[in-house]
């Protein structure tokens, strides 16, 4: 019986989206070794009231690291503590999952580092061995899936968002509470604040569906018409291509594609954009993909599920109507 790891992200006190996709993944690996999952959460006091939300998506144990010196990141106090837990004793982890955030990104290289190991970064795609584990990776802003394997007796891989969708397959969710393998207060990168952008937003990472702008919307005003359907849906974020945070007409965060965000969300709305290679990059492994645009030539339409060739400032208010009716019955 081989058990799997995963760490369940969380920022300001609340688990991500994210953590749910590495807990699924691990119960899927679990499932095929007969072994556990045991996912860890590491935050300040009260952290450990999402034991149960884990458990949900299939953690047989809940490793809680509960501490004031884990309110915020701490890589190095937290990288101690995981290495330990993969490391040695009775466990026998076969695989570790985290997430491809940028938390996780520092994390897993970390953690990888300390142990010695390798691991794959950005996953898309994965299977674990009894003596090797493949994992794929896109490349060359997604031109290319890149394919690695990793030997050893653990494969430690951190998962694309999106890469795996979260599903509920309850277990008992033991909680076993830890203590940091060093004193969170010695070490020597501190991270004294977390500030969350744009208030009660919804982020980027976590919107199953987002609405994006680009330059067809002709000006800064008219990203009202985006936000209008965003709101219309009411589980949406808004995003914007890079031509259009260049120009000041939404703020930097809201960046998707190769030098911005990598979002994977269930739908994808892309209006008034063309669809360059640098946008593309961040968004085209969404679920589904609608593209509106005026160029029926546009190579957004090459990657869309459905398109809409119009004129985007025609198209959203009737869209938007449509949704809200939709929405109300």
């Amino acid at each position: 019986m081989t058990n799997v790891f995963a760490f369940a992200e969380s920022r300001l006190g609340n688990i991500r989206r994210a953590s749910l996709e590495a807990v699924t993944a691990a119960r899927q690996v679990a499932d095929q070794t007969g072994g556990q999952v045991h996912a860890m959460l590491a935050g300040g006091p009260g952290i450990g009231a999402h034991a149960a939300k884990l458990a949900a998506h299939g953690a047989d144990v809940v490793i809680v690291l509960e501490d004031v010196g884990f309110r915020h990141y701490n890589p190095e106090a937290l990288v101690a503590t995981i290495a330990a837990r993969l490391g040695g004793g009775s466990t026998g982890y076969r695989a570790a999952f985290f997430s491809a955030s940028a938390q996780g990104h520092d994390l897993v290289a970390r953690t990888a580092a300390r142990m010695g190991l390798p691991y794959a970064s950005d996953v898309t795609e994965f299977t674990i061995g009894a003596d090797s584990a493949t994992a794929k990776h896109p490349g060359y802003t997604n031109k290319v899936l890149q394919n690695f394997t990793l030997k050893g007796a653990l494969a430690i891989i951190s998962l694309r968002a999106g890469a795996v969708l979260p599903k509920e397959s309850p277990k008992t969710g033991t909680v076993e509470p830890i203590s940091s393998a060093v004193d969170p207060a010695s070490v020597r990168v501190k991270v004294t604040a977390t500030e969350a952008s744009g208030g009660a937003k919804l982020d980027l990472g976590e919107a199953p569906v987002i609405v994006s702008g680009g330059r067809g919307l002709k000006e800064a005003a008219n990203f009202t018409l985006v936000e209008d359907l965003a709101a219309a849906f009411g589980n949406a974020a808004v995003g914007a291509t890079r031509a259009v945070t260049d120009d000041g007409w939404r703020p930097h965060s809201d960046q998707i594609g190769q030098t911005g965000r990598l979002v994977s969300p269930d739908l994808y709305v892309a209006c008034g954009i063309s669809g360059a290679i640098q946008h593309l990059a961040g968004m085209r492994t969404a679920k589904t993909i609608v593209a509106i645009n005026k160029d029926r030539e546009a190579p957004i339409f090459k990657v869309a599920d459905y398109g809409i060739v119009g004129d985007v400032l025609q198209v959203l208010p009737v869209l938007t109507e449509a949704v809200r009716k939709a929405k109300n019955g």
